[in-house]
């Protein structure tokens, strides 16, 4: 089933260890859980208009929480590294 790809992935990943990433050319977005590599791989090529060379991809456990006496654990979530052909780049926010 070919997914569309404004539904593969979720968002880009803006924290510390990513954005050391970005300098190597490696970008991280948050996709759906059952999206493969192949579908990450030509959905990142259709919105950012790139050539992606390798994709990695990990699940990441939702976290035990508590707010006063209710607990709960946020929902797990899939997050995608791909890296791009030398050269290319992808302009997620300014002046990075």
């Amino acid at each position: 089933m070919a997914k569309a790809a404004s539904d593969v992935l979720i968002g880009p990943v803006l924290t510390e260890k990513a954005l050391t990433l970005h300098r190597e050319g490696k970008y991280t977005f948050y996709v759906r859980k059952d999206a493969n590599k192949v579908d990450i791989k030509k959905a990142v090529e259709q919105v950012f208009n790139v050539k992606v060379s390798k994709v990695y991809t990990l699940y990441v456990r939702g976290k035990q929480k508590r707010r006063g006496y209710t607990e709960y654990r946020t929902s797990d979530r899939k997050k995608a590294v791909v890296q791009l052909v030398p050269g290319q780049h992808i302009e997620l926010i300014e002046g990075v």
